[in-house]
């Protein structure tokens, strides 16, 4: 990639993550970068924020499903 393109690449990437975070997304430089490129590459926006979206809760369980979890363990 030469340089010039580079740079505006670097540019776009802060202007998104910029907004990103005036938006709260809670997404880092990173994970923003990973999902634009996916974009880049053809994949429906949408149904990538959808599984943004979903993902907290596939990765840290609501207080409720924690006590569920711990009174399954207790009762066993």
């Amino acid at each position: 990639m030469d340089p010039e393109a580079a740079q505006k690449a670097r540019e776009s990437l802060e202007l998104a993550f910029q907004m990103s975070n005036i938006l709260d997304t809670g997404l880092d430089r990173h994970t923003l970068s990973v999902l634009i490129a996916l974009c880049d590459l053809g994949l429906n926006p949408e149904s990538l924020a959808a599984v943004v979206k979903e993902l907290p809760t596939l990765t840290h369980p609501t207080q409720q499903q924690q006590q569920q979890q711990q009174h399954r363990s207790t009762d066993s």
